[in-house]
């Protein structure tokens, strides 16, 4: 039985297909036990953020170049709503993550000894609060974003 890997994964940055080499995103809920004398006794909702980290090869990376491009610089690229999509004839995943700010952490790393094609990553937050959604689920509820428009 085919099962989801990372070849199965296309990635669209907003109208960009590229294909990753490696890519992360991480979600940091800081909801809590809440306690009573030391015993706990419920939780408490804490707040959230989502990161991640996607690698492109020079190629992918050109793709961003132009998006920067055309937006006048990298610091002045719009944000993003990255779809993560895989299927297989039994299994899907589509991850969401909306408003997305790209930065640029590993421009450049050249090893003349290497055979591997060359690198580039860029980190990136998660800004918007419609946050992450897991195949069409929304990691928050609609309480916590009421009125954040």
């Amino acid at each position: 039985m085919a099962r989801i890997g990372g070849k199965n994964f296309d990635v669209n940055l907003g109208d960009l297909l590229v294909h990753v080499e490696s890519m992360t995103l991480d979600i940091t809920d800081n909801s809590a036990v809440a306690q009573d004398r030391g015993v706990p006794n419920g939780y408490v909702e804490g707040d959230v953020t989502a990161a991640g980290e996607i690698e492109l090869d020079t190629a992918n990376f050109s793709l961003l170049i132009d998006a920067a491009r055309a937006a006048g610089s990298f610091r002045k690229l719009d944000t993003f709503d990255p779809v993560f999509f895989a299927k297989t004839p039994t299994e899907e995943l589509r991850i969401e993550a909306f408003g997305c700010k790209f930065k640029i952490s590993n421009l450049l790393s050249i090893d003349p000894k290497g055979a591997e094609k060359s690198k580039h990553k860029l980190p990136f937050d998660v800004t918007s609060p419609d946050f992450i959604r897991i195949n069409g689920v929304p990691y928050l509820d609609s309480t916590e974003t009421e009125g954040l428009r």
